[in-house]
Order: C-alpha cells, then structure tokens, then sequence
C-alpha cells in the first residue's frame, strides 16, 4: 500500500472550510487505498483528519517526537506510532516512509515541512511529489514569496513549477497519482 505524508496544522483555523477540506481529503485518501502519515496528533486539523481515516477504516501511521508528547495530545488510536528523539528525526522517517506529500493549511510547522521537502528535492535527495491544497487561495502568499524568489534570482523556476496547487483534495490525490505511475 503506497503513503501519503499529509503537512496540515495542529490546530483548526479560523475558517471552517479548513475542516471540511481535512474530512475530505481523508475520505480520498481511504477511497484510493493510501496510508495516511502524518505528526500523530489528535488536535486540529491533524486530528480531524486521522479520525476521519480511522473512521473509514483507513491505515493511519503518526510520526512525533518525544517532547512533542508532552505538549500535545497524542492520538490512542493510530494504526503505527513513532516516537523520534527530535524534529529532526521526524521530518527524515515522514520523508522516507512517504511515497508523496500533501500540504493541507497549516502554521509554521506546516510550512518547515513544505520548505523541507521542497529543498531536499532541489538539492536532488529526495525525488518524491508535493501538492498544495489551495483552500480559499490558502497559499496564494506562499506562492508569491516564492514567486518572488525565482524573479530576485534565487531559486530555479523549475522547482516553483513543481510545486502544484490543487483547488480539491480529490485533484491533489489525483496529480499524485499519475505522478507516482
């Protein structure tokens, strides 16, 4: 069964249309037989979606880190839990055990990880797609920033090309799987 590591926030916004989106986005993910990977929470978006995949009967595999335990709130009732010595060790076991990523709306921990996998795929260690889900033009900024980086002349445009922005999560799952074949 292939993976999807999904990046999305830990607590719900602000926007209703986020949750929806979660919900969503799990059911796609139940519908086309993926594993869901994600940080192990059972708070906001993140445990909306888990529960949702659950829910389906869904395979779901949560990657945390042990001070992270602490501070929140762990979901009982994962498929698989990892628990990592760092942030470090966490972003690496996502990286290697997901087959693709999907970023759903999220905070800055959100956007570490869309910037990580973005870097290690420049840098040629990681040959993995990535997929925004664009709620509500959700990562219009992002794009701009970057954008604005590839005009000032420091990234490729080739590497903001391969960064697509999905208006659904079905068209998200959909890019990923033609691009895994």
């Amino acid at each position: 069964m292939r993976s999807i590591c999904v990046f999305c926030g830990s607590r719900n916004g602000h926007n209703p249309e986020f949750e929806t989106v979660a919900k969503q986005l799990a059911n796609a993910l139940v519908e086309n037989n993926f594993t869901l990977i994600y940080g192990a929470g059972d708070i906001g978006l993140m445990g909306i979606l888990a529960d949702q995949v659950l829910k389906n009967s869904g395979q779901v595999i949560g990657i945390i880190p042990k001070h992270l335990c602490n501070q929140e709130i762990v979901h009982d009732a994962l498929t698989e839990l990892y628990i990592t010595d760092n942030m470090l060790e966490r972003k690496q076991l996502m990286l290697s055990k997901a087959d693709a990523f999907i970023a759903l709306p999220g905070g800055l921990g959100t956007l570490d990880e869309i910037l990580e996998v973005i870097t290690w795929r420049q840098l040629g260690q990681l040959d993995k797609p990535l997929c925004l889900v664009n709620t509500n033009d959700f990562y219009a900024p992002f794009i701009s920033l970057l954008q604005s980086l590839v005009n000032s002349g420091f990234v490729d445009q080739s590497q903001l090309d391969c960064l697509p922005l999905s208006d659904s999560p079905g068209q998200a799952i959909d890019y990923l799987r033609s691009s895994l074949g």
